[in-house]
């Protein structure tokens, strides 16, 4: 049996050479050009088991000869290569049948992994849409970490497959949602995104799913849900894990049966939604406390995609920075650049607030200085007071409880954008204190409640009112 044959076309005399030699290793028989037209001329000859494909070329676009590929002969899976390394170039491969996307500099062993999977599987259907929207990217970055969740996007934009993400706040995380959304087969329908932290917990089963006419006091007329507003579309699930349980309880539900309904309703209602969560929690450190469900857990958690905080990826900041600058100058603030020792007091900074800090801080700087280069000084008086306002507390050191209750509380209020948290902030705060406190000492008192009152103090009598208001199970193992 003869050996497969890769074409490869990139204008990259040292590139092909590597290629050629580590292909050649493998097994397989290489031919190699600088120019899109002599891979066309060997593609219409109907040379070749496969293509490798740079996407910048002298005499065409290695996107743009894709299609055409495919259409002349849709067995011939292509992998592209690509230095521009952004989403928008890992979403084009894709929709435009690419059966891989590789970002420069590339991991040679992973490229012959990559041809040998190409190679040893039929050929997927795909369909070529072209009508990507390019007038913004929503993600900006080149780090490899940005280049895994690129990739993720382009291979989930066109499934229905329910996605986590997860990460700091402040990082992006509906970003990403937005761009499986806007670059998906779903485009054309509706973006819902809720905050699960930003809805009282008595109303959030009401926001989710709708309500009837008379199912409670002050329901004077039928009002139609998240799931409803998002037909056809996507629905964002925002900190997911401040979910109350009884909700929780109900969002299993639409997930197995992919209906529901509304509050007082007895019509079962289809549910035609991709579903996109999101949380900057640890969800197995919830479950193990009681306070999210496993199963839940795990039908959410289908496809993860885990965004990194912006200080393990630090080489994006002056893109980032200059991603920022750009918007101010559109929204009619004078141009702006920061001077390279500038933009190195910048990455070297830790970035607790993540990219929505960066944003901030480059909006500050050019709204209220005069410099039209701003240099390192004014950085580095900007991040002084910066490093005052945030809680950034020495990794090393042990951390209070009331320094983690006002992080966790900042992040809170850093998830409204400016605007005032609803009404029962108080009550919310406690209920969420108090349920980790009383199962983890019914879980060191094995189940035993008169000693679990003892310990916290409390009259057994209000500890079993606490467990029942709280929804606190039976421990398992304790009878």
């Amino acid at each position: 049996m003869s050996a497969a044959t890769v074409l490869i076309a990139d204008d990259d005399q040292g590139i092909r050479t590597v290629l050629t030699q580590a292909l050649g290793r493998a097994g397989y028989d290489v031919r190699t050009t600088g120019n899109a037209s002599t891979l066309w001329r060997w593609v219409a000859d109907g040379d070749g088991d496969l293509v490798i494909t740079d996407v910048v070329m002298p005499d065409e676009n290695g996107l743009d000869l894709l299609p055409r590929i495919k259409k002349l002969r849709p067995d011939l899976h292509v992998i592209v290569m690509s230095a521009q390394n952004t989403l928008l170039t890992a979403v084009k491969a894709a929709e435009r049948g690419a059966f891989e996307y590789l970002p420069k500099p590339f991991d040679l062993s992973e490229l012959v992994a990559v041809v040998g999977r190409a190679l040893s599987l039929k050929p997927s259907q795909q369909v070529p849409a072209n009508d990507i929207p390019t007038e913004r990217l929503p993600i900006v970055g080149r780090s490899p970490a940005m280049q895994d969740i690129y990739r993720a996007v382009a291979r989930l934009m066109n499934t229905d497959l329910t996605v986590m993400i997860t990460g700091e706040s402040g990082t992006g995380k509906e970003l990403v949602a937005r761009a499986l959304h806007d670059f998906g087969r779903r485009r054309g329908g509706p973006f819902v995104a809720v905050n699960m932290a930003a809805i009282p917990r008595e109303l959030i089963e009401s926001e989710l799913f709708g309500h009837e006419k008379g199912s409670f006091t002050g329901a004077m007329t039928r009002v139609s849900g998240r799931f409803e507003q998002a037909e056809g579309g996507t629905l964002f699930l925002d900190e997911i894990g401040d979910m109350p349980p009884e909700a929780q309880t109900r969002l299993l539900r639409v997930l197995q049966d992919g209906r529901f309904t509304t509050v007082g309703g007895r019509t079962a209602i289809k549910a035609n939604v991709r579903i996109v969560a999101a949380t900057h929690r640890d969800l197995t450190q919830l479950i193990k406390l009681g306070m999210f469900r496993e199963d839940l857990f795990y039908r959410l958690n289908v496809v993860p995609i885990r965004i990194p905080p912006l200080r393990q990826r630090s080489e994006d900041i002056p893109e980032l920075v200059g991603h920022f600058l750009a918007q101010s100058a559109n929204e009619g603030l004078p141009p702006k650049s920061l001077e390279p020792t500038a933009l190195e007091r910048l990455k070297s900074y830790r970035w607790p607030g993540n990219v929505r800090e960066l944003e901030n801080l480059v909006k500050r700087l050019v709204a209220l200085y005069n410099e039209p280069v701003i240099g390192s000084d004014v950085v580095d008086l900007e991040l002084a007071g910066a490093a005052e306002r945030q809680i950034a507390p020495d990794e090393n050191q042990p951390k209070s409880l009331a320094g983690t209750i006002e992080r966790h509380l900042r992040d809170y209020f850093d998830g409204h954008n400016g605007a005032l948290p609803p009404r029962g902030l108080y009550d919310r705060v406690l209920r969420e204190l108090e349920r980790p406190l009383i199962n983890l000492t019914l879980v060191a008192t094995r189940g035993n409640q008169v000693k679990a009152a003892e310990i916290l103090g409390l009259n057994r009598n209000t500890l079993r009112k606490k467990i029942r208001d709280l929804e606190i199970g039976v421990i398992r193992g304790v009878k």
